[in-house]
């Protein structure tokens, strides 16, 4: 048994643990690093082998599945982990300027976030999946009111109370296939919901609708994405960044559950979530690219995006086919990282110029485009060229990934051979919303740009353009470069969608290797002497 499946979860939560016993800010910079690296390092290699078609099922406590716990790595759940594995390392790039001094507790905090996402996107069971949504969400809370402040006291309490709600209806929908289908473990529960009908059935698929919603609540899928603009913009510059994935996480959960536990064509499974799901997610792409263009805040702007690049994915997702869930697969990584991005520019931009200040101001709390607030192009443009390039990545123009993407799900609307005739005018209106959007979000960011970078008056002392350094922007750097290495390497990306798209519509050998894994011997267990 490979045991590297396993590591990823293991190795920070044994940091954060070692962390509460030397709270020396130093020291937990240190582990922190080397926690970090070393989980992303796991998580890449994990990556490469899946690539080549290997799937690890690593058996915790050597118990068989469906009755012991089960980790599943496979391409998707490898991509992930590596994407919040980078995204771990741009965060802590991002907090050396201080704002680890913030509040109490942030390394911690941030490897028990690392730990949940990553347990989340490698489990196999739905129970342990609701375990690690309520690590993860714990250790956010802190970090969103990392830095204290009346309007993160007060984005927290929203936050709070939406989970809550979100993982009580969690419970409940987990109980009601554990009810009928007597399992949690998700490679079971496909075939047991299959063979289900009557009020089973009818049960099952309440139990699905309610996960279906929960999901659809931690993607902040339209309606139930009011919360995270919000939220997301009183977040400090690296939680925020981190945060970009959050979402991610509902739509991996609707992309893993509704294919893998509800795939089959079955009285409990037929048309549970797709595809009715592709008009609330097109609506909200809409809609949140549209409310770009009522703000010149910088991290509002980039919350929105985060809402609007959700509504793309679920898109993708929800067309239930091969090649349009393939370009979503495609998107995610570009568009997480390209809010994580936007989201530290607004950062570094209004940095005060005081380094001893230990919260981070920053001059983008108000209308960007008022002169007080305005800067100076000469004396920023480092910043202003990083979030040009970061502007036209997270718009989805050529010639980065977003654009490539974007393409991919449009060529996948169109019919081919062996696929049923989609109708011209769905085809139509999804070309026209994609598109529409693209556009919104890029007159959006060209708007606050100008207002930002371009204005004739001199920018007041430390505001946007006294607050940047180098030294400051290396986390951008860091995340703009693996952008521009997703858009070099987008072959060999579409290649690994394209299989992870093929594991995820034909699960039969997924859910076989799961089921058939047996239980290896322990070296140190003598073999048990025969019956005589």
């Amino acid at each position: 048994m490979n045991h590297a499946a396993v590591v990823p979860i293991v190795l920070p939560a044994l940091a954060a643990a070692l962390m509460l016993l030397d709270r020396r800010i130093s020291s937990q910079r240190v582990l922190a690093w080397v926690s970090t690296a070393l989980t992303a390092a796991c998580a890449a290699w994990l990556l490469t082998l899946t690539a080549d078609g290997w799937t690890g099922v690593y058996l915790l406590g050597n118990w068989a599945a469906p009755w012991g716990i089960v980790l599943v790595a496979d391409r998707l759940s490898t991509l992930m982990i590596t994407l919040t594995g980078l995204l771990g390392l741009i965060a802590l790039a991002a907090s050396r300027h201080g704002e680890d001094r913030a509040g109490a507790h942030f390394h911690p905090l941030l490897q028990l976030q690392l730990m949940g996402l990553n347990g989340a996107f490698l489990t196999g069971d739905l129970f342990n999946l609701f375990v690690f949504f309520e690590v993860m969400l714990i250790a956010s809370y802190g970090l969103l009111l990392h830095g204290d402040g009346p309007a993160r006291v007060a984005a927290g309490l929203r936050f709070v109370t939406l989970n809550l709600f979100g993982s009580a209806l969690f419970l409940i929908g987990a109980a009601l296939l554990y009810g009928v289908a007597g399992s949690l473990n998700m490679a079971d529960l496909a075939g047991r919901i299959a063979a289900l009908s009557g009020p089973d059935a009818t049960l099952a698929r309440a139990g699905g609708w309610m996960l279906l919603a929960v999901f659809c609540l931690k993607a902040a899928i339209l309606p139930l994405s009011l919360w995270l603009p919000g939220t997301y913009s009183q977040a400090s510059a690296p939680v925020a960044a981190l945060f970009a994935i959050m979402t991610k996480v509902g739509i991996y959960a609707v992309l893993r559950v509704f294919t893998l536990v509800f795939g089959f064509d079955s009285q409990a499974a037929e048309h549970l979530a797709f595809p009715w799901i592709v008009g609330p997610a097109a609506i909200g792409y809409l809609a949140a690219c549209f409310s770009a263009l009522g703000t010149t805040d910088l991290r509002r702007i980039a919350s929105l995006l985060v809402v609007a690049s959700a509504g793309m994915l679920m898109i993708g997702i929800g067309l239930a086919d091969e090649r349009s869930i393939a370009a979503a697969i495609c998107y995610l990584p570009h568009s997480t990282l390209c809010a994580a991005a936007l989201f530290l520019i607004a950062d570094r931009v209004g940095r005060p110029s005081d380094r001893s200040e230990p919260k981070v101001q920053t001059a983008l709390a108000h209308d960007a485009s008022t002169p007080e607030h305005a800067a100076s192009p000469r004396r920023i443009a480092l910043p202003g060229a990083l979030f040009f390039l970061t502007a036209v990545a997270i718009a989805g123009l050529p010639p980065f990934g977003g654009f490539i993407a974007k393409a991919m799900l449009l060529v996948s609307m169109l019919p081919y051979d062996g696929m049923q005739d989609p109708s011209r005018v769905t085809v139509a209106v999804l070309w026209t919303v994609v598109l529409l959007g693209s556009l919104f979000a890029t007159v959006a960011l060209a708007r606050t740009g100008s207002a930002l970078f371009w204005s004739s008056r001199a920018a007041p002392p430390g505001g946007a353009a006294g607050g940047a350094s180098s030294p400051d922007l290396v986390s951008v750097l860091i995340a703009l470069c693996a952008v521009t290495a997703l858009a070099i390497g987008s072959a060999p990306l579409q290649r690994f969608a394209q299989a992870a798209a093929r594991d995820l519509t034909e699960p039969t050998a997924a859910i076989n290797q799961v089921l058939r894994t047996e239980q290896r011997p322990s070296p140190h267990t003598a073999a048990p002497s025969p019956v005589r």
